[in-house]
């Protein structure tokens, strides 16, 4: 019996430093690009570019972790033609102004809004199917 449980025991210990490791490595991994065709926001020109049309605005910072795991889903989301939106970033840390304006209190936060009012918000990370239901029933 002993011996079983040093195993596990060890098992255990063993699979907590995979995980430390893991993390590790991806906390200091370099992040994925941008899809060219997502436009990239600030407090000056925010209104203007959310103004006509539908627009998923994605509220993120660089050293937020589940916003970084956002950047394939706002890819993938960005190089399909179905939903017919535009696809945005908004860097919070950068951007103050407009993240109070819209109260964004968690990131990351993706907001739809159609001609300039917001329509839907989502706080957290979602799978790119997700905000292609969302942004056809907009």
């Amino acid at each position: 019996m002993k011996t079983v449980l040093l195993i596990i025991g060890g098992l255990l210990i063993f699979i907590i430093a995979y995980a430390l490791v893991m993390a590790r490595k991806l906390k200091n991994a370099p992040a994925e690009s941008d899809n060219e065709k997502i436009k990239i926001l600030n407090d000056k020109d925010f209104s203007l570019q959310i103004k006509n049309g539908v627009t998923l605005v994605d509220f993120w910072a660089p050293w937020c972790m589940p916003c970084k795991m956002m950047i394939p889903v706002l890819n993938e989301l960005a190089g399909n033609e179905e939903h017919k939106a535009s696809i945005a970033k908004l860097n919070v840390d950068e951007n103050q102004q407009t993240a109070a304006k819209y109260g964004v209190r968690s990131i990351p936060t993706s907001i739809i809004f159609k001609n300039g009012k917001e329509v839907k918000r989502f706080v957290g990370v979602k799978p790119a199917d997700f905000f292609i239901k969302q942004l056809k029933n907009v």
